[in-house]
């Protein structure tokens, strides 16, 4: 189908898909501190909604090694459209019940969703992306990823300031999804469940590696990825629990994610242009080492009249952790997208997101735990760790 597909059909599909993404992002950064703050006015501890956060990349991580062959077994653009209704579904259920173990267990279901459209949305845009053109593509849609991060913590403490119920918050965003969901189905997709038709002899395995094979293959990308998943999305889902435990209130706390995401805008675009310029993995060290300066400050944030200092260094864990992860994914992009192999680029991004959410989930759960135990040195020894880990790699593999 790619090939019967011109220019225009792509622009279109790529502008789409963006569009889509924004939308529903923007209502998944509104949603999960929404959550953490009934949690906390049911009086849930930290650690118990550090656990409830990590739920959702749960669901993703279970998913994220299925992502190739359930879009060979539905087709892609079922399979978009499948990972777009469900979060509608899910967010509908949330609005109807009170019961946090059915929160729980809904919010995972969307995570799993979210994997496999997490995956066909990478996917797609690498194989969408003109080749000379792609580190700018990848580094425009971590942009608008970053955009997301900030606006939907933004809207949130906007609504609560007005004085917007959080219950009708919550329906704001089924809204959203709906409209992303609306967005997806206008698409043309290239099929990527199917080798390419000189492969056909081959059959699927071997355009599509198995995930163990794939990781081995890309060692300094997992890792990569692991670092950035930690310090960008996992963090977004525990910095409200850290403004909270500085005593701020939780306007102030969500506007912790806001600053985020807003690093995260401001370094996408300009990685993802220097990723075709520079080597990639001395981009990669300078990202690492932004997140262990940041980590590094974290004792200082606790101090009397240190509450300042916050804003740079989650300005800093944004900006770092999306220009690993933009380093990462356009990485997959040259080794995949451009040799037609639709499975095999799926499960290459497959591998990515999976490392990515590992750090998603390990950062709300560790954090959450830091904070219950210790707030000032706790945190600062869980982070440091954790950027430290980022200098590692692993294996003789060509670095990134």
């Amino acid at each position: 189908m790619t090939a019967s597909m011109g220019a225009g059909a792509h622009r279109r599909s790529l502008a789409l898909l963006f569009a889509a993404t924004f939308v529903e992002l923007t209502a998944i950064f509104v949603f999960g501190p929404l959550l953490l703050f009934q949690l906390q006015a049911r009086g849930l501890g930290t650690a118990l909604s550090g656990l409830f956060a990590a739920s959702g990349w749960l669901g993703v991580l279970l998913v994220t090694p299925l992502a190739t062959r359930l879009v060979q077994r539905l087709g892609t653009s079922r399979a978009l459209l499948l990972s777009g209704g469900l979060p509608v579904l899910t967010t509908a259920a949330i609005q109807l019940t009170d019961s946090v173990p059915g929160w729980a267990l809904l919010n995972a279901v969307s995570g799993m969703a979210g994997a496999l459209r997490w995956v066909l949305s990478e996917a797609l845009i690498a194989r969408l992306a003109p080749p000379e053109r792609r580190g700018r593509v990848m580094g425009l849609f971590s942009t608008l990823i970053g955009g997301t991060f900030m606006l939907g913590p933004a809207l949130l403490a906007a609504a609560l300031s007005r004085g917007v119920t959080l219950h009708q918050i919550g329906w704001i965003v089924w809204g959203l999804c709906a409209l992303s969901l609306a967005l997806l189905a206008f698409i043309r997709a290239p099929e990527l469940g199917a080798a390419p038709e000189g492969a056909a002899g081959e059959g699927t395995a071997a355009a599509s590696p198995g995930l163990l094979a794939a990781v081995r293959a890309a060692p300094v990308v997992m890792v990569t990825g692991l670092v950035g998943g930690f310090f960008e999305a996992g963090l977004s889902g525990a910095l409200p629990l850290w403004g909270l435990s500085l005593g701020w209130s939780e306007a102030a706390a969500a506007l912790l994610v806001t600053l985020s995401g807003l690093g995260s805008t401001l370094a996408a675009a300009p990685v993802g242009e220097l990723a075709d310029r520079l080597p990639r993995e001395r981009l990669r060290r300078i990202g690492v080492g932004l997140c262990l300066a940041g980590a590094l400050a974290v004792p200082w944030v606790a101090m009397p009249g240190g509450g300042w200092l916050a804003w740079p260094v989650v300005l800093l864990w944004g900006a770092a952790g999306a220009g690993l992860y933009t380093l990462a994914m356009t990485e997959i992009g040259h080794l995949h997208a451009d040799a037609g192999h639709g499975p095999a680029l799926v499960q290459a991004t497959a591998v990515l997101v999976l490392a990515y959410t590992l750090g998603g989930l390990l950062s709300p759960i560790l954090v959450g735990q830091a904070l219950a135990w210790q707030p000032r040195w706790g945190l600062a020894a869980v982070l440091i760790a954790v950027a430290l880990a980022g200098f590692w790699r692993p294996g003789p593999r060509k670095a990134i």
